[in-house]
């Protein structure tokens, strides 16, 4: 049945706030859960994130105190809730195992965002970036295998499987490069919107995890290569925060950003199997209801405007983890040799990708082309879960 947010009241802002027996939610279990239950829980912390982030900037370039105060009383229950969806991650689960959840959600999240875009340039610019995902999860699964003597299919199941993307060595492009044209705000679909909010917000947060990270490791070549992709992170989220329509006013983007979290609660309120979980955004998804009312208000009374002119009119279907095992297939087939130039693609390697290759590489071999070598000496062979056949690629076909 469809569902319209702006049409329900959620709770009230006064009765929203949790104490300390309420925040301090159960853990999932790493060993038995659904890996997209830890994929959802990934990618709603991420929202949230952005969310709070996001009004700390508006508070920042707001000079009415009124608007201030509101945005405060809003972005406290938001924090509430950023605390709470990540603190389900099991504090048992290792650095690298939640590398490779985000890693998940970045292929199927991105994947599955990719098969849904209305925009034929926004779809372009998921599947480039969902290859360089890819192929970050190989690398990462092979560094879980060299490090902790497990293998990534404990963390993601069967639902992604393992294998070489578009090689990260070749991720590495000048910034000039990373800027896409941004959507038409006046013209484009508000399902665009949405998931231009969602994959930048994903991958902001994954960006910040392994900078953060990634010195936390004692072994040279783990540190090496959280630097690594680290530094890709920074180019995907360039190449999906400038999709966004710059020309949207502050209270424009406050409503988006209301919106998109009430579109994500309902999602995976609708696909969720663990029922403590499943309370947890059905709970937030009515706090949300009360942030975007609250925000349509700032609209009308600041921006002049209707906050049903920009919006859908009811939440699209239900944005879906599932497995895109065959339309990665696809994707790796077609488009594995593109690169950017200016804000499209082509596909040789232009003159200013060479030097950015050079100025980086110099004559040594990236962290991620390293990692696999020292596990095929390691183990005589590298880590790989094809659970659908050879890969695509005759030439990345494993030895």
């Amino acid at each position: 049945m469809a569902f319209n947010p702006l049409e329900h009241r959620g709770v009230p802002l006064d009765r929203q706030t949790r104490n300390w027996r309420e925040l301090n939610v159960e853990p999932i279990d790493p060993d038995h859960c659904d890996p997209y239950t830890r994929c959802r829980i990934i990618t709603m912390n991420g929202i949230e994130v952005e969310a709070i982030m996001f009004s700390h900037q508006m508070a920042r370039h707001c000079q009415d105190p009124a608007v201030t105060r509101r945005l405060a009383q809003v972005r406290y229950m938001e924090a509430q809730q950023q605390k709470v969806v990540n603190w389900l991650l099991p504090g048992v689960s290792s650095v690298l195992e939640t590398t490779i959840a985000y890693e998940q959600v970045a292929v199927d999240l991105t994947a599955w965002v990719a098969r849904m875009e209305p925009d034929p340039y926004l779809q372009q610019a998921y599947q480039f970036g969902v290859l360089e995902d890819f192929d970050h999860l190989y690398r990462y699964a092979n560094l879980y295998e060299m490090i902790e003597h497990r293998k990534a299919e404990s963390v993601v199941d069967q639902l992604t499987e393992v294998m070489p993307g578009r090689p990260t060595a070749l991720h590495h492009r000048d910034p000039l490069d990373n800027v896409r044209d941004p959507y038409d705000r006046t013209t484009a679909h508000p399902l665009s919107k949405l998931h231009a909010l969602t994959i930048m917000s994903a991958e902001q947060q994954t960006m910040n995890f392994y900078m953060n990270t990634g010195p936390t490791y004692m072994e040279p070549i783990a540190r090496q290569l959280y630097q690594e992709i680290g530094l890709i992170e920074e180019e995907h989220v360039t190449h999906y925060e400038s999709l966004v329509d710059p020309g949207e006013t502050w209270w424009e983007q406050l409503v988006n950003h209301e919106y998109n979290e009430c579109y994500l609660y309902h999602s995976f309120m609708e696909q969720e199997r663990d029922p403590k979980v499943k309370a947890i955004w059905e709970l937030h998804l009515n706090m949300e209801l009360e942030h975007l009312r609250i925000a349509c208000d700032l609209m009308r009374q600041h921006d002049g405007r209707e906050p049903s002119e920009i919006l859908a009119p009811e939440l699209p279907n239900v944005l879906t983890f599932e497995p895109n095992k065959g339309y990665l297939r696809e994707l790796i087939a077609d488009q594995l040799d593109l690169t950017t130039l200016g804000a499209g693609y082509v596909r040789e390697a232009h003159e200013r990708f060479e030097q950015m290759q050079r100025a980086l590489n110099g004559e040594e071999r990236p962290p991620s082309d390293r990692v696999i070598s020292t596990h095929q000496q390691d183990f005589g062979r590298e880590y790989r879960m094809e659970t659908d056949g050879e890969h695509p690629v005759a030439s990345l076909r494993e030895r």
